[in-house]
């Protein structure tokens, strides 16, 4: 029997989520950007896990990053193929949304292709224009930026 295990990342996990990501960001979905090795190591305690127990592979990841004072950011958002439609999305989600109600952030956004599925977990659609400007770093590195870009901001907010 399979058995999976959530939990925060490593730096063991560093090279798996690198993997993961880029295997993502390749298939043309445009769901996920890719991220650098250096983003990741230094954005490493902003990542969550899921971890095949057997075999150690990364099978899952997440992360939440501190945009300003008052929002924080879902982000990097992928269940690999197989575990897809098992929870493990929603369950990725709401360890970050966990983790920023700890630190006593109460909006939390994403920028998403998927709006369905966060629609499911309580987010809304907000204007992009609402989000703080520090928000489209990472836009200005995407191959879609800005006349392709197919994604929307959501938001949740306690």
């Amino acid at each position: 029997m399979d058995s999976f295990i959530l939990r925060k990342a490593m730096v063991k996990d560093v090279r798996l989520i690198h993997e993961l990501l880029m295997n993502e960001a390749a298939t043309g979905e445009g769901v996920v950007l890719p991220r650098s090795y250096n983003d990741l190591y230094n954005r490493l305690r902003d990542f969550y896990v899921v971890e095949d127990d057997a075999t150690r592979n990364i099978v899952g990841c997440c992360a939440l990053a501190i945009t300003w004072d008052n929002i924080a950011e879902i982000r990097s958002l992928v269940v690999s193929r197989p575990l897809r439609k098992q929870g493990w999305g929603r369950r990725l989600v709401e360890a970050c949304v966990s983790e920023a109600l700890t630190f006593g952030l109460f909006n939390v956004f994403t920028l998403t292709a998927k709006p369905e599925f966060f629609e499911k977990l309580g987010f809304s659609l907000v204007d992009q224009a609402t989000l703080p400007q520090k928000v489209w770093a990472d836009c200005l590195n995407c191959p879609k930026y800005p006349d392709q870009c197919n994604e929307v901001a959501m938001q949740l907010t306690f």
